[in-house]
């Protein structure tokens, strides 16, 4: 998907990815490219097949969720650091989200299929991938939790 090498530097340096061992960025930076995600632009849409996974490198990226009374809600903004996306590695493989940049966003895009395969093939990938993920949500889930206790608390 581009050159390996170059990209396993930037995986280095990313929160996401930063430790792996060395065979395995190897692997994952082969299912990468650099893109540049422009302000206003939706980057997933809720019910839209979900093919790409990114790491944020800079910029920032609005997580929303649809009312159709109110419009786009945002949910949670996701800055440098920050991964989007984890539809990609459950079926039926579509977003739950829409995601719109809000700011000039640099971003590694990982090729979900790419990804699967690589984890499938080697075990131990797909097991780091995982555990990695799961601090994903388990993160998301405690942004969730304070913004229902800020919105639903008693004050």
């Amino acid at each position: 998907m581009g050159d390996v090498r170059g990209m396993t530097d930037i995986l280095r340096e990313h929160p996401f990815t930063a430790g792996l061992r060395p065979e395995h960025l190897d692997l994952v930076a082969g299912c990468a490219r650099n893109v540049v995600l422009e302000p206003g632009k939706f980057v997933l849409q809720e019910g839209a097949p979900a093919s790409t996974f990114f790491a944020l490198r800079d910029g920032a990226v609005a997580l929303e969720l649809y009312s159709p009374s109110k419009g786009g809600l945002v949910v949670q903004t996701l800055h440098a650091g920050d991964v989007l996306g984890w539809s990609w590695l459950f079926p039926p493989y579509k977003w739950t989200f829409d995601a719109r940049a809000i700011l000039p966003t640099r971003a590694v895009a990982f090729d979900g299929a790419c990804l699967r395969q690589k984890a499938d093939a080697d075990h131990e990938l797909g097991y780091e991938l995982m555990k990695r993920v799961a601090q994903v949500f388990t993160r998301r889930l405690a942004a969730t939790r304070l913004q229902l206790l800020d919105l639903y608390g008693t004050r």
